[in-house]
Order: C-alpha cells, then structure tokens, then sequence
C-alpha cells in the first residue's frame, strides 16, 4: 500500500508541475524545464524525489553535465539505467549525496573532514572504500565506491528529499558524447520517466569532460582515475594536504 501510495502521489505531482509548465509556455511531455520561480522549483523537487522513490529512471542536470539517476538502494532501478545506457555492467555507478556528512554513511572516509568540504560540493567524484550500508548489488564487482556532491542545487535537495543517495552517471549511451543539453540526449527522453531541463549547463566544451574522479581509499595518497573538469584545483588542495600521488 505504501508503494501505491508513493506512485500515486508521484502521478498527482508530475500533473501539477505539467499544468503549472504549460501556463508558462513549457512542453506538454515528460520533459520539465527548471523555472526560477520557487513555486515551479518546489514541485519539480517533490515530483523528482516521487519518481524515485516510485523506483524509477530521471534526468537532472549536475554541476558539469547532465545525468540520469535512481535510487542506489533500488536494484531494478539500478539495472533500468545500464539498460537505458546499454553500459557495461561492468562498469561501476558513482552514488551522489547532498552533504558532506553523508559521505561517511557510505565510504570509508581517509581524509580529513575538511578536505572533503575543501572539495564538495564540486565537480569531484571521491573514491572511498564502501561501507557495508550501500546497496551489495550496486557495482558488485568492486568494494569502492565513487561519491559525489554536485554544486547544483536541484540535484541535492532532491537527494535529500530521497533520504537516499542516488546511483548517477552521464545522460548518455555509452560512447557517445557527455550532454551538455537537454536536446542531445532527445533518444533517451521516452526511456526515462522525466526530464529535468535546467538549460544549458557550462560555458565552454570541456565541462564534457565531467567531474574529476580522485581514489582516496588508501590512506595518505591519492590516484589519478579521471582527469575531468576540476583537476589541476583538486591537485593544489590535495598537496596541500600532504598526499601522495601514487600510479
């Protein structure tokens, strides 16, 4: 019943926020555009965090590009977005949160806590052993886990309307260029359950290349993983920090 519950609201939800959209000239599909106005921005917030917690598939925009998210917690949700990317499953999924105390809950944090606030929210993934806590049949494959925080307000207070963290990649098929847009993922749009528009995201082509991905699992160094957007920044607070970086 209480599933049924959360569905239906979900429903009742995505109708309000489509009748408030089309007042205001927006498409009469599952693609909602982000208003600036706080009425249009709290009901998008509520009808994402209902889709999710109803188990499905969404798309938001990040502080670097645009990704698709589920609940990390949610195993046939999960499998839905390596279905949606046709990704390897293989490939692990990094987990996002919405503040940095909720790291701990599913990392084995080697830092200081204010090396982590040093870098999230950003556009950092941190990689961390994971806890026992997260989900066993997300990437099974491996006991770390990715961790990010955007620095993108819709995102985190979806996460923390969820009370979960999200599961969160590129709104791609694999292979193909990260988004930066909306319209560059059109043939994903009828596989997710909504789209979240938030326009277009960054001011110059190398915002593709997503958030820098840093593997803190080993205590007092640090690897490489992934250049991405924020590099030679996390590099300066990482040495300040005094760690190693290791091949």
């Amino acid at each position: 019943m209480k599933t049924i519950g959360v569905i239906l609201r979900s429903a009742k939800l995505m109708s309000s926020v489509a009748a408030e959209a089309a007042t205001n000239g927006l498409p009469m599909n599952n693609v909602i555009r982000l208003g600036e106005g706080p009425s249009l921005a709290s009901h998008a917030e509520r009808a994402a965090a209902a889709a999710l917690l109803a188990g499905h598939v969404i798309s938001v925009p990040t502080d670097t590009l645009y990704g698709i998210a589920a609940l990390a917690q949610n195993n046939t949700a999960i499998e839905r977005i390596y279905e949606i990317k046709r990704r390897s499953s293989t490939k692990p999924l990094a987990i996002c949160v919405s503040e940095v105390d909720e790291v701990y809950l599913w990392g084995k944090v080697t830092v200081p806590h204010s090396l982590l606030t040093s870098l999230l929210p950003g556009p950092v993934t941190l990689v961390f052993q994971r806890t026992a806590q997260l989900n066993p049949a997300l990437n099974p494959g491996t006991d770390l886990v990715g961790i990010r925080i955007p620095d993108e307000e819709f995102i985190r207070s979806v996460v923390k309307s969820c009370g979960s963290p999200l599961a969160l990649t590129s709104a791609n098929i694999s292979t193909k260029a990260s988004p930066l847009c909306v319209e560059e993922f059109r043939e994903l749009w009828s596989k997710l359950h909504t789209v979240f528009d938030g326009g277009p995201l960054g001011e110059h082509l190398k915002c593709r290349e997503g958030s820098t991905i840093i593997d803190l699992s080993q205590p007092g160094s640090y690897r490489l993983i992934r250049r991405g957007i924020a590099f030679e920044q996390t590099s300066e607070i990482l040495q300040r920090y005094k760690l190693c970086l290791i091949d």
